[in-house]
């Protein structure tokens, strides 16, 4: 055990949505679409319900999409027999869940997005895009998008070749 609590009297270990929702911190302006959430396998969301966290997050509804998506770290690639039988059962899934929001089976410019948790699991979910329509991405993620707009990533990166804290770093 690693004994944080030694080290750090009073500490407890958060995953990062769940700290953002304690802070408040929720969707100032809707995207106009729906969420279907993927909560991973082994989630690290430890002190507060996962699918609560992301509706909270979000500002409104966000429908859980059981199941495992496949990936499980290296199961994708260490048993690709048993991932795929798996993510056969995520695909239906995922379908049932869009039906549900939608109507459709497929996603229609971004009207239904995937959220997750998990690094291996955006990676696995994103095996579904060509099938499902489907954009994943993290909750914080679609926080920042929210607040600084579509092109973050790419103003964030302008900012800091220019000067940004990085560069002194260097």
């Amino acid at each position: 055990t690693y004994e944080f609590e030694r080290i750090f009297p009073g500490c407890r270990l958060l995953d990062i949505h769940e700290y953002l929702l304690e802070k408040g911190v929720a969707m100032s302006s809707g995207n106009g679409g729906a969420y279907l959430y993927h909560d991973p396998c082994h989630s690290p969301m430890k002190q507060h319900n996962p699918l609560a966290v992301t509706s909270q997050l979000m500002g409104g509804e966000v429908r859980l999409s059981d199941r495992c998506c496949g990936e499980a770290g290296t199961l994708g690639v260490s048993r690709p027999d048993i991932a795929n039988q798996l993510r056969y059962r995520k695909a239906e899934e995922i379908r049932d869940g869009m039906r549900q929001l939608t109507g459709a089976d497929r996603a229609v410019d971004g009207n239904v997005r995937m959220l997750t948790s998990c690094p291996a699991c955006v990676q696995g979910l994103n095996r579904y895009r060509e099938s499902s329509g489907l954009e994943v991405s993290y909750m914080v993620e679609e926080l920042v998008r929210d607040r600084l707009g579509l092109d973050w990533r790419g103003d964030f990166l302008d900012r800091v070749s220019k000067g940004g804290i990085e560069r002194v770093l260097l």
